[in-house]
């Protein structure tokens, strides 16, 4: 299957580090949140979308994998990765990079369901989910 990937170069606020001028923990969730609108945007699965469909999609499971601190004034990159799946979720995986020297500093996946608009949990790819992975060649060939 072909990899879809997105990627996206992000600044450190001020705001996003501690006292030891080291980016937060709780910050990554958002880092890895901007490279999922980022993906959505080139790859045309977009949060509005679902809902516009009739679905929401939640985060079922977010980690992270912390290799090196992210620093105030860094310009980190994130790639984001769709990892394909036959089920009815939306798997990605992340990399966070130093642009100065390309160095990994953190990794970590997330998992996103559909539920229908009155929360109910979806077990089977909604119509337009389907339509997206084979348009984008992410279905199996049997």
């Amino acid at each position: 299957m072909k990899e879809l990937k997105a990627s996206k170069e992000f600044a450190i606020r001020f705001s996003e580090v501690d006292s030891m001028n080291v980016v937060w923990h709780g910050s990554y969730s958002l880092y890895f949140e901007d490279a999922r609108e980022a993906f959505g945007k080139k790859f045309g699965l977009e949060y509005m979308g679902f809902f516009e469909h009739g679905y929401y999609a939640p985060l079922v499971d977010l980690s992270f994998h912390y290799k090196k601190p992210i620093k105030y004034g860094m310009t980190p990159r994130i790639d984001i990765i769709y990892r394909p799946t036959a089920a009815a979720k939306i798997v990605f995986d992340y990399e966070i990079y130093d642009t100065e020297d390309n160095s990994l500093i953190a990794t970590g996946s997330s998992v996103q369901v559909f539920m229908d608009l009155n929360y109910q949990l979806v077990w089977d790819n909604p119509s337009f989910y389907q339509e997206w992975k084979e348009r984008w060649g992410q279905v199996e060939n049997r």
